[in-house]
């Protein structure tokens, strides 16, 4: 089993939400938060002034998967979040040891 991290732009969630789930992926835990990578934030300009915003609000998605899924799953994700810019975000893959489902016990794949 993997779990596949995506950090990506906010406004990109809904077409990576309905990307994932026309391929079936049915269950991922989504959390708003900011950072910033190589573009070290950026410059807004509010009621005439300027400032600089070092973080970047992002959106994370995590999804645990058995290990055929993967490679799908992350084109899946890097096509429908890439807007060609700088911040379009990361995507990571971490092996993950065990699951269990809290509610029935289940471990294992059973409880993705």
């Amino acid at each position: 089993m993997k779990m596949i991290t995506a950090v990506i732009r906010p406004h990109r969630w809904e077409t990576v939400r309905e990307a994932l789930e026309l391929l079936g992926v049915t269950g991922m835990t989504l959390t708003e938060v900011s950072g910033y990578g190589r573009q070290k934030g950026h410059t807004e300009v509010y009621r005439g002034a300027e400032y600089d915003v070092l973080l970047v609000p992002k959106v994370r998605i995590e999804i645990v998967t058995e290990d055929p899924e993967v490679d799908q799953i992350v084109e899946t994700i890097r096509n429908s979040a890439a807007t060609g810019k700088i911040g379009d975000g990361k995507i990571w893959v971490s092996p993950i040891e065990s699951v269990h489902r809290v509610r029935t016990g289940e471990s294992g794949a059973a409880a993705i």
